[in-house]
């Protein structure tokens, strides 16, 4: 399977089309998007998978965590991509509490995300103890991601954001999640803050794709946020964070200068502005003329 160049007409990217990338060694790229725009454009340039993430918890929403965005906020984000996505894989982060009852209550929420969202596919947190639970997910014919390693939604039990895998234990453990994740029949695999190395032996173990994020290049693919990307975010970035722009310096420079034309009537010009017809404009003077002689 060949990259196909942006621009020229490729093929809608589904799960077993990203089993074909990884048996082809062809780079999974998967972004981040919130809203129609930015799922738009993402989409148009070529992106394989767009993930509605619970991210937006923090990039759009302002919370100090993913642990406190809801079902309903997510349903709504992921309406709003779905309508700016075409080609690429779609996939919704489950949030916190939505998957971690029973598995009744994960099938019901991951079906809403299909049924409602247009999802194609649902972001499970978790390993080997989330095994079962996928297996029922996909039993309701609906795609599984699973999410290993630094798994924020666990952010109080780990202590803060930190590098998982350290350790021989940690490592073997991470090694028992992924196969059992692949076992049970996952789509994809995303690998968060783990060593390189860990990642490396977990890609090649599994038959799944795996997608990075900060776990080094030897995955079968990487993601990142949007807003990381392009320096929308409030906060010093991650290690394996590249910004390949910076939004904020341009949002801010035309902000600027859009109130810096109107403060000095530079905005908008008369170019910008709609007029009357001729004809129209000159019975309004005729109706003023007459006014003002009233007022004599």
């Amino acid at each position: 399977m060949s990259l196909t160049p942006i621009g020229e007409s490729r093929q809608k990217v589904t799960a077993a089309v990203l089993r074909l990338k990884k048996l082809g060694h062809e780079p999974i790229t998967c972004i981040t998007a919130y809203d129609y725009a930015t799922a738009r454009l993402v989409d148009e340039a070529g992106i394989d998978v767009v993930l509605v993430g619970d991210s937006l918890a923090q990039t759009m929403l302002g919370y100090e965590n993913t642990l406190s965005v809801t079902m309903d906020e997510m349903l709504h984000h992921a309406r709003a991509v779905r309508r700016g996505v075409k080609q690429a894989l779609l996939i919704v982060d489950m949030p916190y509490g939505s998957y971690h009852v029973d598995a009744q209550d994960a099938v019901r929420n991951a079906t809403r995300f299909v049924k409602e969202a247009g999802a194609e596919g649902v972001k499970i947190e978790g390993g080997e103890k989330r095994a079962e639970l996928i297996r029922c997910i996909i039993d309701a014919e609906i795609p599984v991601a699973g999410h290993i390693g630094l798994t924020p939604q666990s952010v109080n039990r780990m202590g803060g954001y930190k590098v998982q895998g350290r350790s021989l234990a940690d490592v073997e453990q991470l090694m028992r999640d992924a196969v059992a994740l692949d076992r049970a029949g996952v789509a994809a695999i995303y690998l968060e803050g783990i060593p390189r190395e860990v990642a490396a032996l977990i890609s090649a173990e599994v038959s799944a794709p795996t997608i990075g994020i900060g776990a080094g290049p030897d995955c079968d693919g990487q993601v990142l946020v949007f807003h990381d990307i392009l320096n929308l975010t409030f906060g010093p970035p991650a290690k394996f964070v590249r910004r390949y722009g910076d939004g904020a310096a341009l949002i801010t420079h035309a902000v600027e200068a859009f109130r810096a034309d109107v403060r000095a009537r530079r905005y908008p010009s008369d170019e910008e502005s709609y007029h009357l017809a001729e004809e129209t404009k000159q019975a309004l003077e005729t109706v003023l003329e007459r006014k003002r002689a009233l007022r004599r």
